[in-house]
């Protein structure tokens, strides 16, 4: 590999770590395939001609990469939140744990925005995966239609209708669960882990300085996904101030709903 191809692979290694993390929601699993991504990148840079940008080609190679992990995988429940949190309250063990994992969180705080961001993670995982891929590399990463086509190899029109139908999901889910569009209040989860892990922290002033609450009542359901797009967008799961805990999380939330429903 070129030193120049080496350089570019180190600016975008966090962007790429964040989208395969988003789709497997493991940290390991995500060191494994960005490492084998690398290998791979390595061993067959000189094949890479140019017709699409060098970044495009490597996400290719990531996801292609992480289709063996995501081959074992199911379509998260659209109430694993709930489950999880239900299975909490009935276990002091599992809630024991939680608050173990957050004492290793740096300053003790619960963020609101990246509860938000969480919560994404949780709603894009109950999509079709063609969907949760789609969305992520158009909505949160930036990539155009015809790049998407380049890194997935579907065609034009499934990625065109991956997006849409992945919107319309996320909309009617956000919409009907979210207390911060259905106006019943700061999200009640959220509210819920800060009250336990640091009730110190007053979770609905922090909702209230928020730009998606601000706008709430004068926007339309369509401009509340992208404010939450956008502040999606700013934040890296695997490096913001609560990403032990919210990678701790990710990681369990699929299992501690099978078990609640079992």
């Amino acid at each position: 590999m070129s030193e120049q191809y080496q350089t570019d692979f180190l600016n975008f290694k966090n962007e790429l770590s964040s989208f395969i993390f988003r789709l497997l929601t493991n940290k390991q699993d995500t060191e494994d395939v960005i490492q084998d991504t690398y290998i791979k990148v390595f061993e067959k840079s000189n094949t890479f001609q140019g017709k699409s940008s060098f970044k495009t080609w490597v996400f290719s190679i990531a996801l292609n990469i992480a289709k063996n992990h995501l081959s074992k995988q199911k379509r998260w429940d659209e109430n694993a939140q709930d489950l999880g949190a239900k299975a909490h309250t009935n276990s002091t063990e599992l809630s024991a744990q939680l608050r173990a994992v957050f004492e290793q969180t740096p300053e003790r705080n619960y963020e609101i925005k990246e509860h938000i961001n969480y919560c994404f993670n949780c709603i894009n995982k109950t999509l079709l995966l063609k969907q949760q891929i789609c969305l992520l590399l158009k909505e949160v990463y930036y990539f155009k239609v015809s790049e998407i086509i380049e890194i997935t190899q579907f065609s034009e029109g499934v990625v065109k209708h991956a997006l849409a139908d992945a919107r319309k999901h996320m909309i009617r889910i956000f919409k009907n669960r979210c207390a911060f569009i259905n106006k019943k209040g700061t999200c009640d989860q959220c509210t819920t882990l800060k009250g336990v892990l640091n009730p110190d922290q007053d979770a609905h002033i922090k909702a209230q300085q928020l730009k998606l609450v601000k706008e709430n009542e004068s926007s339309n359901q369509e401009q509340l996904l992208n404010l939450r797009l956008e502040l999606v967008r700013g934040i890296d799961p695997l490096h913001a101030k609560n990403s032990i805990l919210n990678t701790y999380l990710l990681e369990h939330l699929e299992s501690w709903g099978t078990d609640e429903k079992s």
